[in-house]
């Protein structure tokens, strides 16, 4: 098929992999503009323009669709359809209805559970026992559109980095198989019921509260790795907790280490932190962070 791809960060990278290894025609990428990053804030290009770049496609970076000329180019690829993955640019409708087929969307969620910017991060915070991964038929409406085939899994202990790369190469393998044969994957319409909206991770969620049961506490960290961390503060200096267990606690102060394990009462229960991070330096096992910087037991932590 004739396509154009649409994605910026890595879960869309697999995607752009397998419409490559599957044959398809790409005849255009496009993906949001390079950005600063690092410590330098030098322009970096999205992972979906260097490996876009490393098959020699061409890319398209437009600030906005909305523009009549970015509309006009668009519709001027004469496209089968266009395949989007995190795209990061809402599409007008006229983008919408240009190609062929339409928009096909690879979303990392059960539809129309986690609607939204930050669905795999919500799934794990809420508790849900399984997620997974859909191609939707792409509308005006947020993540409404009609799905044409899911693939679903078990959350486990997942962090959202281990979950997102899961869905990512799942929806990859999903949408070569939806577009092999359009006609055996009709779009369905979502439920009206269960409707859920994913909004995006607001910097305040990130701070951990120890008041929290800790297996509440336990599905922020794993929700917030790798970025941008779940963290508290201990001396005027933040710490990102990566990985931790839950441990059985007698009742104490919230927030109180019990131990030289860096062992952390919560509202029920404890964490024990396993990988952690101190500001400005490589995440380490706790144990080797304990050796240079102690936290003594009996230390109230916020």
């Amino acid at each position: 098929m004739r396509l154009a791809f649409m994605g910026t960060p890595e879960f869309a990278v697999p995607s752009l992999d397998a419409l490559v290894a599957a044959g398809h025609e790409l005849v255009a990428v496009y993906t949001q503009p390079p950005r600063p990053a690092n410590r330098g804030k030098k322009l970096t290009p999205s992972a979906v323009q260097t490996r876009a770049e490393e098959f020699g496609l061409p890319v398209r970076s437009p600030l906005s669709l909305r523009t009549a000329e970015a509309q006009a180019e668009f519709a001027a690829l004469d496209l089968d359809a266009a395949i989007v993955a995190a795209y990061g640019l809402i599409l007008p409708q006229a983008v919408l209805d240009a190609p062929k087929f339409g928009c096909l969307n690879v979303h990392g969620s059960l539809l129309p559970r986690w609607r939204g910017a930050a669905p795999v991060q919500r799934a794990i915070l809420a508790g849900d026992r399984t997620t997974g991964v859909m191609v939707m038929q792409m509308e005006a409406g947020l993540d409404t559109g009609p799905v044409r085939a899911t693939t679903e899994i078990e959350i486990g202990s997942k962090t959202t980095g281990e979950l997102t790369a899961e869905l990512a190469e799942l929806g990859a393998e999903l949408m070569v198989i939806v577009l092999q044969d359009m006609a055996a994957h009709p779009a369905i319409a979502q439920s009206g019921e269960g409707i859920t909206y994913a909004a995006k991770i607001d910097k305040a969620e990130t701070r951990i509260d120890f008041l929290q049961p800790a297996e509440v506490v336990e599905r922020q960290i794993r929700a917030f790795n790798p970025a941008p961390g779940a963290w508290f503060e201990y001396e005027g200096e933040r710490y990102r907790i990566l990985e931790a267990q839950i441990f059985p606690a007698q009742p104490q102060k919230a927030g109180e280490v019990s131990d030289d394990c860096l062992t952390i009462a919560c509202g029920t229960d404890a964490i024990r932190p396993t990988l952690i991070q101190r500001a400005g330096k490589p995440a380490m096992p706790t144990a080797d962070l304990l050796r240079g910087k102690p936290i003594a037991q009996g230390t109230m932590l916020a």
